[in-house]
């Protein structure tokens, strides 16, 4: 049968730009659960999605590894494995050791082999510096330096699974059916400028943050430019990478609230500041003077997670889509009200955040946080 596109394309438009799928599902009392829910959520977004990209993010994940740094590593050559672990053994206590079960029978593309490593680092190396900024220094050391290694995921009792496939293929060619997290992050991606290949998938993490991201950051040359200044390096094709280094850098390192941060990504508008009254306008000022490189320019909506957390916030517009909800302990966020609706038809809450908006569920407080862009009053922020 054929197909006739020019219904669905009627000005012969070359890019997507509403496209990738984001959905992410936390139970907020701390309890485990398997990938059914997740995938059959995000795989009901497929057409935001085109097969070149997915992949998962799971918390909770490996206690019996919980105080151990977990390190995905990808390698597209033979030799990258060699001088990865070479590097691994000089710096880390390497407790375990062994390939990413896989499914060969899963539809994807030229998927390369994907270890994980359980690591400590060397207390007789990392002595002036913290085991955060140490781990970080050796993943930037192996991405930037050894061609063909990537570390994918390299935080502590998490991981991230991703590759060139459709979501419910990625999940069918991890195994994900036998893996449990208190929480979910997944992604189908649509990639407009940048290529489709297993590296360039989503999420995307650093140590205890991951990112799932819909959107195009027009102000990337300025955010990674920025970001270079304090060690990280984007070396995997896309812009979304900018967002969970971003993170890392404001809550970890400078140690902002998560309030804050929001406000950097997506600030008022000049003349919205310009109507403030002296405090607050002060205060933004001084935040567009000092963070004005991390501005993230042009429309986006994402998911990021951390240990206890999952955080949604899209541009200062709107212009992309984001759906909250909450039944019960589970706390949902989407592109689309559809995919919750899938799994949850009997919601306690669903509300559509406006732009600039923050929302955050945590861990066993079984509390949302919600920011508006405006209006908003906290004196502990000025």
């Amino acid at each position: 049968m054929r197909v006739d596109v020019s219904l669905n394309n009627p000005y012969s438009n070359d890019k997507v730009i509403e496209a990738c799928a984001i959905f992410g599902m936390m139970d907020l009392s701390g309890r485990r659960f398997g990938f059914r829910d997740p995938v059959k959520a995000i795989s009901n977004m497929r057409e935001r999605s085109n097969g070149l990209g997915a992949g998962f993010a799971i918390y909770g994940l490996y206690p019996e590894h919980k105080d151990d740094y977990a390190l995905h590593i990808m390698y597209l050559n033979r030799n990258a494995r060699e001088k990865t672990e070479k590097l691994l053994e000089q710096n880390f206590d390497v407790l375990k050791a062994e390939e990413i079960p896989t499914d060969p029978k899963a539809y994807v593309q030229s998927p390369p082999p994907i270890w994980r490593y359980f690591v400590q680092p060397k207390k007789s190396i990392a002595k002036n510096i913290s085991q955060d900024d140490y781990v970080l220094e050796n993943v930037m050391k192996i991405n930037t330096g050894i061609r063909g290694a990537l570390v994918i995921s390299s935080g502590k009792n998490m991981g991230v699974f991703k590759g060139v496939g459709f979501p419910e293929d990625i999940a069918e060619y991890f195994c994900l059916d036998e893996y449990e997290g208190y929480m979910w992050i997944c992604h189908g991606r649509f990639p407009t400028n940048t290529p489709g290949w297993w590296g360039g998938s989503q999420p995307f993490n650093i140590l205890d943050w991951t990112v799932a991201h819909n959107g195009e950051l027009s102000s990337y040359g300025a955010n990674r430019r920025y970001l270079e200044m304090y060690g990280y390096y984007s070396t995997m094709y896309t812009d979304s990478e900018v967002m969970v280094y971003a993170l890392d850098l404001l809550v970890r390192r400078h140690k902002l609230p998560l309030e804050v941060v929001a406000k950097i990504f997506a600030p008022p508008f000049w003349f919205e500041i310009d109507a403030m009254e002296p405090k607050e306008r002060n205060f933004y000022m001084a935040l567009r003077q000092c963070y004005g490189s991390l501005l993230m320019n042009g429309p986006f909506a994402i998911i990021a997670a951390r240990t206890g957390e999952m955080i949604g916030l899209a541009d200062r517009l709107k212009l992309r889509p984001l759906t909250v909800a909450i039944k019960g302990d589970l706390f949902y966020i989407s592109s689309e009200e559809s995919a919750i609706r899938l799994v949850a038809p009997h919601l306690d809450k669903v509300w559509k955040p406006r732009g600039g908006e923050l929302v955050v569920g945590r861990l066993k407080t079984l509390k949302l946080l919600e920011i508006p862009q405006s209006g908003w009053e906290d004196e502990k922020l000025y």
